[in-house]
């Protein structure tokens, strides 16, 4: 099968390499275009399926902000390397710092959904979580694009501490919303310093050889530890790969 049959077959967004101002910098080796109705739901630690991605590919994605302090931080280790990333946004705090949530676009980042208010949507009726969910995507776009609307312009969405229903992941399929896990964490969520995090990050990519991973960009840990993680991905063989919702196409920076 052709390269160009086998990006067809995948989703898989051939792209003209951007220029990047360091030529020994990581990059992003490829974009990933992403149809909800062929990946309704990815990300082994939830879910049976995940992306196509080859050995030594990763998915970066980070929730909970945008949280300026950090998230500045982590937009600049990104911008050093010139990596793409994912962020599932909090719209209460997108509310708060439209100015960041356009960085991160402008940047050429993707930006999802991760609720209003970050619940337990398990805990809550159905008719409550999915207002949070909506809430979430209006304030998401308004910072976006100044018009609130709870069809998202890009249909990415990761549910708060991973808890999802069966009704709520029926309900965001039928909407073409595809639903994000991840198949390694960083954990960065639990108190420990940056060198630790870097371990244990490290030691479970390199078990598991590729995957989407979870990081949290309003942890001081998390931005603290990015370059040193993008400099392990660059002098280690691994390369990054941006996700975009299918009909979209950004160009990608390879470096290498």
């Amino acid at each position: 099968m052709s390269g160009a049959a086998l990006a067809a077959l995948l989703g898989v967004s051939l792209c003209d390499a951007a220029e990047c101002p360091r030529k020994d910098a990581l990059g992003t080796s490829r974009v990933l275009s992403v149809d909800a109705k062929t990946f309704p739901r990815v990300g082994l630690k939830s879910f049976p399926q995940t992306l196509p991605l080859a050995d030594r590919e990763v998915v970066l994605t980070f929730d909970d902000g945008p949280h300026p302090p950090t998230t500045s931080k982590v937009l600049a280790a990104l911008a050093q390397e010139c990596v793409r990333a994912t962020f599932f946004l909090i719209g209460q705090h997108a509310s708060q710092y439209p100015d960041m949530v356009k960085r991160i676009a402008r940047e050429g980042h993707t930006v999802g959904h991760h609720s209003f208010t970050h619940p337990f949507m398990g805990h809550i009726p159905f008719e409550k979580a999915i207002a949070d969910i909506d809430r979430g995507i209006a304030a998401d776009e308004m910072a976006l694009h100044g018009a609130s609307t709870t069809t998202p312009s890009t249909p990415f969405f990761r549910f708060p501490y991973f808890e999802s229903t069966q009704a709520l992941l029926d309900l965001l399929q039928s909407r073409g919303i595809a639903v994000f896990g991840a198949d390694l964490w960083a954990s960065d969520w639990e108190e420990m310093t940056p060198e630790q995090q870097l371990k244990l990050v490290t030691e479970r990519l390199a078990a598991s050889g590729r995957g989407i991973i979870l990081f949290h960009d309003n942890k001081a840990q998390t931005a603290a530890m990015m370059p040193a993680f993008l400099r392990y991905l660059r002098e280690n063989g691994y390369r990054v790969v941006h996700i975009v919702p299918a009909g979209k196409s950004q160009r990608s920076a390879d470096t290498r």
